[in-house]
């Protein structure tokens, strides 16, 4: 009972020991808030990186691709066997991307994925990263008649209304066209009477009548169309934007956007091209040499994973356009050829046990392919981010280090400052381990009192996070969570259980593990010594 009892004064009257615990707490605190914080963007990434690959992907070295797919598949259903949920072909090229910008061309680099629209959700996320809800449902390369999401639900309200998404699609597209035929047609007739006769060099006007196809909101209505031609008049085989689409292409968003903040500090998406929108698309042909194959496409939905490095390289269109256009179709069998087969399997099973047994009956050495999962894939990004989160909670760590010394230094100043109170103790008849666990049962309630109460602190921060967060951006007129760089709609947050008891566990131990030395120094000493010591 003596123990407990001198361990609580100790505790109440050491004023120096409310440093020892603010220390711990902060340390246990801050290292709660940091790896929540990081296990949030973690998951945002991880699920942005997983919804655009599957979870293996056997893909062809040479761009040429796999001649023989449906026999390569039938293998792999018998390797794989239940384990496997879905499974796709997918033709992927580099490509350059055109399309035109108020009469100026814009070029892009792409990399073109030739998709099977009835499959290729099957075996990732692919579908709830599009802004129709129809594509989201089930993907379709038809160009729709409006109906686009214009609020970008993953940014929250930092973020404008799309407006010129209101009328994409259909209305868009007839709505341009229409408007560059009354141009053209402004234009000839100016230039017409300029060469009459009765007026010379009348000037032919720079700015054309019709509304900027851009500046297209909702309520706006199309003109007529001037170019209406009676029926049996116009030539089958003429191509007619205004009923007609080229083959349906899907956009990352950030090839045809460009986000920017205004003078007042709304965040607004400026698109340079729509859903309705024709552009070109330049890819190399299969064989050798291959030759530069070019052909029109409908812009027809956007892609926006908010991973940039998707957002602005990826364009979709459907496969057997692009199985056809790269000759990868065989003239005497018919069999198309793919440059990847891409796999998902069911839910739990072991991803590096399937492509290892996939390797081992497709070795690198006999066949030209190459198995990967897709965290092997993503592999350096993956690991530098887990490189950070290791080397934060070092260095956090060491700040609860920091306030085990402190521990250490106070339990050598106490039992310097007690020694005759302890050699009347032990001559009373405590025992040395008696007398040890004084000091032990001291340093073990610091630890679990600056911990407990970091524990809480921390927890709280970490559920304020965007309160908190949102008060600093008040009083420093600081953006803390720019919408532009990082896209969500909040500072994402997850609190796992584990991490946290290890976090407090550690903090405890380097408590207890500090006042060690002290205790064994203070159970060593003699009594006659200790009554002697001035």
């Amino acid at each position: 009972m003596y123990k407990l009892l001198l361990c609580w004064r100790y505790l109440r009257t050491r004023y120096i020991a409310l440093a020892s615990i603010v220390s711990v707490t902060l340390g246990v605190a801050t290292m709660i808030v940091v790896n929540s914080v990081m296990a949030g963007f973690s998951y945002e990434m991880h699920q942005r990186l997983h919804g655009i690959l599957s979870d293996i992907v056997l893909e062809a070295i040479s761009m040429d691709g796999v001649n023989n797919p449906q026999e390569l598949e039938a293998e792999i259903h018998r390797i794989v066997g239940p384990d496997l949920a879905g499974l796709t072909h997918v033709v992927h090229v580099p490509a350059m991307l055109n399309f035109q910008v108020r009469g100026e061309w814009i070029t892009r680099q792409v990399n073109l994925i030739g998709i099977d629209a009835q499959t290729y959700a099957s075996v990732s996320d692919y579908g709830r990263y599009l802004l129709h809800p129809r594509n989201q449902e089930q993907l379709s390369f038809r160009l729709p008649d409006g109906g686009f999401k214009t609020h970008d639900v993953q940014s929250g309200a930092k973020v404008r209304e799309r407006s010129q998404l209101s009328n994409a699609g259909w209305p868009y597209r007839r709505f341009r066209v229409q408007t560059q035929r009354e141009r053209e047609r402004f234009m000839q007739h100016f230039q017409d009477e300029s060469t009459d006769a009765d007026n010379p060099g009348l000037p032919v006007p720079q700015e054309p009548i019709a509304q900027d196809p851009f500046g297209i909101g909702p309520g706006s209505s199309p003109p007529s169309d001037p170019y209406a031609v009676a029926g049996g008049e116009e030539a089958e085989n003429v191509f007619d934007p205004l009923q007609e689409q080229h083959t349906g292409l899907i956009l990352g968003i950030a090839l045809g956007s460009v986000r920017h903040k205004t003078e007042k500090g709304n965040v607004e998406d400026f698109f340079l091209c729509l859903p309705g929108d024709d552009v070109q698309v330049t890819f190399p042909s299969a064989g050798t040499p291959p030759r530069a194959v070019t052909d029109s496409f409908t812009i027809v939905d956007f892609y926006e994973s908010k991973m940039s490095e998707y957002d602005s390289s990826f364009a979709f269109v459907p496969i057997e356009k692009l199985q056809a256009l790269r000759g990868m179709i065989d003239p005497l069998t018919g069999q198309a050829a793919v440059t990847s087969i891409q796999l998902k399997l069911i839910e739990g099973a072991d991803l590096n046990a399937v492509r290892d047994k996939l390797r081992a009956r497709f070795p690198p050495q006999q066949y030209p392919y190459r198995i990967q999962t897709w965290r092997d894939m993503q592999g350096p990004l993956l690991a530098a981010v887990q490189m950070e989160t290791t080397i934060l909670n070092i260095l956090l760590f060491l700040i609860i280090a920091v306030a085990g010394f402190g521990i250490l230094a106070t339990f050598f100043m106490i039992v310097v400052e007690k020694t005759r109170d302890i050699g009347i103790l032990k001559s009373l008849g405590a025992p040395s381990v008696g007398v040890m666990s004084i000091f032990l049962s001291y340093g073990l309630s610091l630890g679990v009192v600056g911990s407990g109460v970091g524990l809480v602190l921390g927890l709280l921060f970490v559920v304020k996070i965007n309160e908190i967060a949102g008060a600093l951006e008040y009083f420093t007129g600081r953006e803390v969570f720019d919408p532009t760089v990082y896209y969500f709609q909040q500072i994402p947050t997850i609190i796992q259980p584990l991490t946290i008891s290890w976090i407090v566990a550690g903090a405890v131990f380097i408590a207890v593990m500090a006042s060690v030395l002290p205790a064994l120094r203070a159970a060593r000493l003699h009594p006659v010594e200790a009554l002697r010591y001035e």
